[in-house]
């Protein structure tokens, strides 16, 4: 994954809404929540709603399915997984590094 991709999905998890949709269809497991049990929970007008998930949408971090009339939001775990394994990847890495170059003094 591109520093761009992983940039974009974090910008989009910057916005409260978003964030909040995110969290909420990760607690809701891997069979995701329709966008009316979403709307529901966090009561946020439709439109609004619709905006935020096709952020989240474009940024990978969700996927759609249709099931005859409902949509259906599922989180994308990989994605997740990825995102979190770029931040601990990079733990400390400078620290050590730098400790090293100390010892060869």
């Amino acid at each position: 994954m591109q520093m761009k991709e992983v940039a974009m999905a974090f910008k989009e998890l910057g916005h409260e809404a978003r964030l909040g949709i995110f969290q909420h269809l990760v607690r809701a497991g891997y069979q995701g929540a329709s966008v009316g049990e979403i709307q529901t929970a966090l009561g946020i007008p439709n439109s609004t709603l619709s905006h935020h998930i096709a952020a989240l949408v474009k940024a990978g971090l969700l996927t759609q399915t249709r099931e005859g009339r409902t949509l259906r939001c599922l989180p994308n775990y990989q994605k997740i997984e990825y995102l979190s394994e770029f931040l601990v990847h990079e733990c400390c890495a400078d620290e050590s590094q730098k400790s090293s170059q100390g010892q060869r003094r």
